[in-house]
């Protein structure tokens, strides 16, 4: 995943004002109690920054793979 489908997920799902919110605010017990912003200016992977937002919200598994990128294949 790449930080543009990170962006667009996030759009996607959560709509572009409270997906920035999330992004900004919630506190990600995953990612060493990092918020999403603070992750990827980190340095860490799009992919695993969203799993981890996807965890703490509360998304439902099968919308974990992200707008545009393709579901797992089972």
């Amino acid at each position: 995943m790449k930080l543009s489908e990170f962006k667009l997920a996030l759009a996607a799902e959560f709509g572009g004002a409270y997906g920035r919110v999330l992004a900004h605010d919630l506190v990600l017990r995953e990612l060493g109690g990092r918020t999403a912003d603070e992750a990827l200016a980190a340095g860490l992977p799009p992919r695993a920054v969203w799993l981890a937002l996807c965890k703490e919200a509360d998304v439902p598994q099968d919308r974990w793979h992200g707008v545009g990128v393709r579901p797992p294949q089972n």
